[in-house]
């Protein structure tokens, strides 16, 4: 069945306006994920990572060349996006994307000088991207929930297919996943991103319903997803050492009310302090919170125009 017919058995009943021409929906689609990609890197504090205070645990890394890394990837995701106009999952399309995804690596590692920004992000978001693309204004249409996990399954469907133009080098996940026994962030889009739907997001939304601020919302979102994630990023980093004391010392900061209270504030600071002395950072929930950014981003669109605009 063409893709557009699956969309419209799943329209909800609403007044007809104007279509959305594809090319729409790809450039705001890839402004929403390049916006995301920013507001996570220019979140302070974070615990080792890169923010507006330094550079954490990555030397060849800080927030300017994160930017121009997120900026960078703009292109790539809107290529994501028209790739999978009119699609559904399929092998076929896994290789397209990935091939789309490694061309995006390569102008982001330009765009660095040769550091890693965000190839996690490029795999994370961009899947989400696609997945966001078939699944389609509806998915904007439904509860925020329903809609996270509907775009989040579709997403998982592409990333269920094997990659037959994948580089027969290992990888750093590939390593870490092979010695470590974890899924890394592979399972984590096959499984359709539990992190995001069942973590990452009512963590954000619980902080909020508190009255907590959008700052330290946001990282409390990331503590939460610090606390179950099997992080390949500490793994290589500095193993399991790192990974415990990363999910214990952000569990310790939520326990204490959350970083926007002074006992969660000073167990964040004992956390950055551990993970700087074990080198170590949480790159991994980083690169998921960017996604749960970007999934949040989509909801708050969806809630507040119920439009098949997608403008901004």
């Amino acid at each position: 069945m063409p893709a557009t017919a699956v969309r419209r058995e799943h329209r909800p009943s609403r007044a007809p306006h104007a279509p959305v021409r594809p090319d729409d929906t790809a450039s705001c689609l890839a402004r929403f994920a390049t916006h995301a990609l920013i507001e996570e890197a220019r979140l302070t504090p974070k615990p080792a990572l890169v923010d507006g205070r330094g550079s954490g645990a990555h030397r060849d890394l800080n927030l300017a060349l994160m930017e121009r890394s997120a900026r960078s990837l703009e292109p790539t995701f809107a290529a994501l996006a028209r790739a999978s106009t009119g699609m559904q999952p399929s092998a076929l399309l896994r290789t397209q994307l990935a091939a789309i995804g490694r061309d995006g690596e390569s102008v982001m590692m330009e765009a660095t000088q040769g550091s890693n920004a965000h190839r996690g992000a490029i795999w994370i978001v961009g899947l989400l991207v696609a997945g966001a693309t078939i699944f389609g204004m509806d998915a904007l249409m439904r509860p925020q929930f329903d809609a996270a996990r509907a775009i989040c399954a579709t997403a998982a469907q592409i990333a269920c297919f094997p990659d037959h133009g994948a580089p027969l080098a290992e990888s750093n996940g590939s390593r870490v996943r092979a010695r470590y026994g974890v899924g890394g962030a592979r399972r984590e889009a096959q499984e359709g991103f539990p992190h995001i739907v069942h973590v990452g997001l009512p963590a954000l939304h619980a902080a909020r319903n508190r009255g907590v601020g959008e700052n330290a919302a946001r990282i409390d979102a990331l503590l939460a997803i610090m606390t179950s994630l099997d992080d390949t990023c500490l793994l290589h980093r500095a193993g399991p050492p790192a990974l415990c004391a990363a999910q214990a010392g952000a569990q310790e900061v939520l326990t204490a009310g959350g970083c926007a209270t002074a006992r969660g504030r000073a167990a964040l600071e004992r956390l950055e302090t551990r993970l700087l002395s074990l080198n170590a950072s949480p790159g991994g929930a980083a690169d998921l919170l960017a996604a749960t950014l970007f999934m949040d981003k989509l909801a708050q669109h969806g809630a507040g125009r119920r439009t098949a605009s997608w403008s901004i």
